[in-house]
């Protein structure tokens, strides 16, 4: 695309008339290489940070376009400067850096750099010694034809040094702009972004994550542009109204992966930037947003999506060998959607672009990508007579589309059946999934359904109200040589029902899956096992297991001391932070169940049991519960943590923290007898 504006500069030369100086703002801050204060050795941070092994002082960049002397065109020119100090030995990786550029083979357009400088300060006797970075530091790696890695080592790296980089690149990917990162690794006292656009570039400008980003009032200026000789024209100077655009952030805390999240790059406060339109006074406004109608269109005409719809090449017959004589729309959609997920093999790759270019090939090669398998299933259930939807989504992993019609934001696809009065989501990616369950990395709450024929499109939600249920049961004795022996039962469906299928599929044999769940549960020693539904997905999964523990019992004395809830207790609190700026996503709501049925030798009398408890969620957004009744020598324990929702919002993770703390506390608390 960038081609396109070739020659489009031509036109505008005009006479020299000047240009207005341009100058910051002042509350953006200025920081000089080289020039580094006594007192920024002694930077701290007070709160969650404090202990971060480095601290960012700050991180400034720009970006502003420039007319390149090798073609005439507008580049982007980015420059950034950045300087951190040192904590800690943890923080040493800092002394290498990275800058990565992309050239296309094709095009002849490509990225550069240019002025790098960096150096590392360190206070000896109390002055400040400059290492300055030479020359060997500096390292090229050629990832392929198109990607090369620009490496640099900064040279005397102790704790307590302070490394300053800056450099800059030029960019003919004027459509494609790196986004600007005001969070990372580390705490950052101060983060700011200049964006500066003439007048014939339009852009949308998108911040994204939990921080308080400042934007100042935009500031339009004249400025001049070279323009270089041609074989076409004579040098010249044009003068164009650019709009500059500050941001900054202050105090912004290190961004950390935590428990129950989708993606760090849905909540890392980020800034991008996508190209809309151009409007040179030559070729008029040309528009390169989009809209949900141009984009579905778009979709219809790809060869690897509406095309390979509408080719429709199912052999003869294979259809009517799939359904038989069965009538009934429903099951018929079973029968289709066990046939592609049981017979056609996903090869682990997602995106919405089949990667053959008809239904029939993918049936004949049996093996295929996301797009494959689910569009294959689109036309086997539309040639049934069954109303079918693609639905575009991003993976969880890929991150929360913005919302807006961006093709590129978007991963993978699945397929919504409506019948019966019913809309029934379907993802034959996992032959354990069923009809109205997609695969979890699918969970990104949001889609978007399209309509093909009307060039109509909608977002729907992805979530499955119902809960993914998981039961443990004990039945258990516990000998006088306090070992216990008994049966262990585990019952799982939906989500909880595919892990602990994929689990054991993934072993190369039942003797391989059932080391590998012995080697988490130390003193575990399984006599017999028994699974039942392991390949009916739309049952509950039912495991049986003989078995005797060993090592879960404390003596002191004539005491006995024991926690019953043996390898499913849950030792840490997931949410151990004091504040939390985005959801808590678990994905899907749940309900987790434990019951144990102990009997305990005659010799044994009951001194101490827990109290039986029971904490909730505002708003019924969840329940703990424990129970412990005696009878003779009995004990029966019954336990329960539900959780109604797939997302609990920023306010509700104290309630959660504090709900999880009970938790802890109550499966830690510990059964004791004493021998009589």
């Amino acid at each position: 695309m960038y081609k396109s504006l070739k020659g489009i500069l031509i036109f505008l030369l005009l006479p020299v008339l000047g240009a207005s100086a341009q100058s910051d703002s002042q509350q953006i801050r200025n920081f000089k290489f080289g020039k580094v204060d006594l007192e920024e050795f002694k930077t701290t941070v007070v709160g969650p940070g404090s202990a971060a092994a480095a601290i960012k002082l700050f991180d400034v960049g720009s970006g502003r376009f420039e007319i390149s002397r090798r073609n005439g065109q507008f580049v982007y020119a980015f420059t950034r400067h950045v300087r951190y100090r040192v904590v800690n030995k943890n923080a040493y990786d800092l002394a290498d850096f990275d800058v990565n550029l992309y050239n296309s083979s094709g095009s002849g357009a490509r990225e550069d750099l240019q002025n790098i400088k960096a150096a590392t300060y360190n206070l000896v006797d109390g002055k400040i010694e400059v290492s300055k970075m030479t020359g060997d530091a500096k390292f090229t790696n050629r990832v392929d034809k198109n990607h090369v890695v620009k490496k640099f080592t900064l040279p005397n790296v102790k704790e307590g040094s302070i490394i300053e980089y800056t450099y800059s690149t030029q960019s003919d990917f004027i459509f494609a702009l790196d986004d600007w990162y005001f969070q990372g690794q580390y705490p950052s006292k101060y983060t700011a972004f200049t964006f500066t656009t003439p007048e014939y570039l339009k852009y949308k400008v998108s911040t994204f994550g939990y921080l308080n980003v400042v934007q100042l009032r935009p500031e339009v200026t004249l400025q001049a542009f070279s323009i270089p000789a041609t074989s076409e024209s004579t040098a010249g100077i044009l003068n164009v109204n650019v709009t500059r655009n500050n941001y900054y952030a202050e105090d912004v805390p290190a961004i950390k992966d935590e428990s129950f999240i989708t993606t760090l790059e849905d909540y890392v406060g980020k800034m991008t930037f996508e190209m809309t339109a151009t409007n040179f006074p030559s070729s008029g406004y040309k528009d390169f947003g989009s809209t949900w109608p141009k984009l579905i269109n778009e979709l219809s005409e790809e060869e690897t999506f509406g095309k390979f719809i509408r080719r429709n090449n199912i052999p003869k017959g294979y259809l009517a060998d799939i359904i038989k004589t069965e009538k009934d729309s429903l099951k018929q959609l079973q029968l289709i959607f066990d046939h592609v997920k049981k017979g056609i093999k996903w090869n682990g790759k997602n995106t919405f672009y089949t990667g053959e270019t008809s239904p029939g090939a993918v049936l004949t090669k049996k093996t295929g990508n996301t797009a494959d398998l689910n569009l294959t299933l689109f036309v086997l259930l539309k040639n049934a007579g069954i109303k079918v939807y693609p639905i575009l989504l991003s993976t969880r992993s890929n991150g929360s589309h913005p919302g807006y019609p961006l093709i590129s934001k978007f991963n993978n696809v699945i397929i919504e059946a409506e019948l019966g009065g019913k809309n029934i989501l379907l993802d034959a990616t996992d032959e354990d999934n069923v009809a109205g369950l997609i695969s979890f990395h699918n969970l990104s709450h949001a889609g978007f359904k399209i309509d093909l024929p009307t060039v109509r499109g909608a977002w729907i939600s992805l979530d499955r109200p119902d809960l993914s249920r998981s039961t443990v049961t004990y039945v258990v004795a516990l000998t006088g040589d306090n070992q216990f022996k008994g049966n262990l039962y585990q019952t799982a469906n939906n989500y909880e029902g595919i892990r602990r299928r994929g689990s054991y599929k993934a072993a190369a044999t039942e003797a391989e899956f059932l080391k590998d769940y012995k080697a988490k549960k130390p003193g575990l020693e399984i006599i017999s096992y028994k699974a039942d539904h392991l390949n009916e997905a739309d049952q509950d999964l039912v495991e049986s297991l003989e078995i005797t523990m060993e090592d879960q019992v404390e003596s002191a004395g004539d005491m006995i001391y024991f926690s019953p809830f043996f390898y499913e207790r849950t030792k840490e609190n997931p949410f151990s932070l004091e504040e939390r700026e985005f959801p808590v996503d678990f994905g899907f709501p749940f309900e987790d169940s434990f019951r144990l049925m102990l009997d305990y030798p005659a010799n044994y009398k009951l001194d101490k049991l827990p109290k039986n408890e029971a904490f909730s969620l505002p708003e019924d957004g969840g329940t703990f519960s424990i129970l412990y009744n005696t009878e003779g020598n009995k004990i029966a324990i019954r336990s329960k943590i539900l959780i109604k929702r797939a997302v609990y919002s920023p306010e509700e993770y104290h309630a959660l923290k504090e709900l999880y703390k009970n938790i802890v506390r109550k499966q830690a608390e510990q059964i004791v007898f004493k021998k009589i």
